[in-house]
């Protein structure tokens, strides 16, 4: 064997680190549905009926079942492109990847209506946590060992009044800027890494939770996460229904696609003139404009900070 070959076989992957690890103990969460063993993280799934783990992994073979959330956007979408009046030459198939397509995209600019929490629990000596992929998708933040200075400042106690003291004499009761504020928190945030015990995370190969200290013996903590996700049981009518706009319109890109491929049919009426450019010319400035609309209106706007 070759030293590059070596050298290549000996390098360890995420999964040789994973595979000794404990599974996660997830704990209570009103954002999650159990398909069988808790100790399992792919029997979690999120709460409403979108498919996460099926989202554009779809084959043929597949046996197609639609959903009352998805039947509601099937039968949007062909009520638009003019069922039952006319005939609409697509397959529950076909207009299930467009659902998929459309979901995807506006999961990716989830706004902050949809954010979700989750906890679960650390394990001594183990930093590395397997996630659902819903939850790492639309990951925004992890909270763990969050305490200041190492000292509990539950009300009442001593080192309580002397933080609420030190803001009255400082701050509260004096002329209070907005920079003074952000220096405050940039010096508590330094502090704490420095001489308290907060803790950073890293997210590993889209899949992986990685916890940084490492939790020692008797140290097991309770970490909680904040992700965004689409529920179909509380969805905005707004994103409902810009769902079914876009994929009506990528359904118009595949139908005209179908009718593209003959101008007329023979019929005794001296043929029937089909509108596959007119479909695509539609498919296409549709999306340009619902992007345009998720973009400005449906996903938060950047913040600009001026000084």
């Amino acid at each position: 064997m070759s030293r590059s070959n070596q050298n290549r076989k000996a390098k360890p992957s995420i999964s040789d680190a994973v595979s000794s690890l404990p599974n996660v103990r997830w704990g209570a969460s009103n954002a999650f549905k159990l398909k069988g063993d808790g100790n399992v993280v792919d029997n979690y799934s999120p709460i409403g009926e979108v498919e996460y783990e099926f989202l554009n992994r779809r084959k043929f073979s597949d046996t197609v079942h639609l959903n009352e959330f998805y039947g509601i956007i099937r039968d949007f979408v062909l009520a638009r492109l003019g069922f039952p009046v006319i005939r609409v030459e697509l397959t529950d198939f076909q207009i299930l990847t467009a659902i998929d397509e459309a979901i995807s995209k506006l999961d990716y600019h989830a706004p902050d209506w949809t954010v979700q929490h989750m906890t679960f629990d650390t394990t001594a000596g183990k930093n590395l946590y397997e996630l659902p992929s819903f939850v790492l998708n639309n990951f925004r933040y992890a909270a763990y060992k969050k305490t200041l200075l190492s000292v509990p400042t539950a009300a009442g106690t001593l080192e309580q009044d002397f933080f609420i003291k030190y803001f009255q004499d400082n701050f509260l009761f004096s002329d209070f800027a907005v920079g003074d504020f952000l220096l405050l928190k940039m010096h508590l945030k330094q502090l704490r890494k420095i001489l308290g015990r907060e803790g950073s995370f890293q997210v590993l190969d889209g899949r992986y939770l990685a916890l940084f200290p490492s939790p020692t013996a008797n140290d097991t903590e309770t970490v909680v996460v904040e992700y965004k996700c689409l529920n179909s049981n509380t969805l905005h009518p707004y994103f409902m229904s810009w769902l079914q706009r876009f994929t009506t319109s990528i359904c118009k890109g595949i139908l005209s696609q179908i009718r593209g491929k003959y101008t007329t049919l023979p019929s005794p009426g001296g043929g029937a003139q089909l509108n596959g450019q007119q479909l695509a010319q539609e498919a296409e400035k549709e999306q340009e404009l619902l992007i345009q609309q998720l973009l400005s209106e449906i996903e938060e706007p950047p913040v600009f900070t001026i000084y």
